[in-house]
């Protein structure tokens, strides 16, 4: 293995693991911060319902879906960017 090759390694492995701590990050504030805050998120309404309500039946699942595609997105950047995406 050359030394152009272990440096594209490397550099794809630390832009992955801080794609992949961001991505978790935010999902430990959906699942758990917000949710641990809801009474007192209550007293912010959303489209008439109370915010910590609104998270717990909706808004967490929706920014999981698009964690998901920002996700993808961002994983399949960074290989093209270090030469391992897949070809289609």
């Amino acid at each position: 293995m050359t030394s152009t090759e272990t440096s594209k390694r490397a550099e794809h492995w630390q832009r992955t693991k801080s794609l992949m701590i961001i991505t978790l990050s935010i999902w430990f504030v959906f699942s758990f911060v917000v949710h641990w805050f809801a009474a007192s998120l209550n007293s912010i309404t959303f489209f008439g319902w109370p915010l910590g309500f609104y998270m717990a039946a909706q808004g967490s699942e929706i920014v999981f879906v698009l964690t998901l595609f920002w996700f993808v997105k961002s994983q399949d950047k960074i290989d093209r960017d270090c030469g391992f995406a897949e070809e289609d």
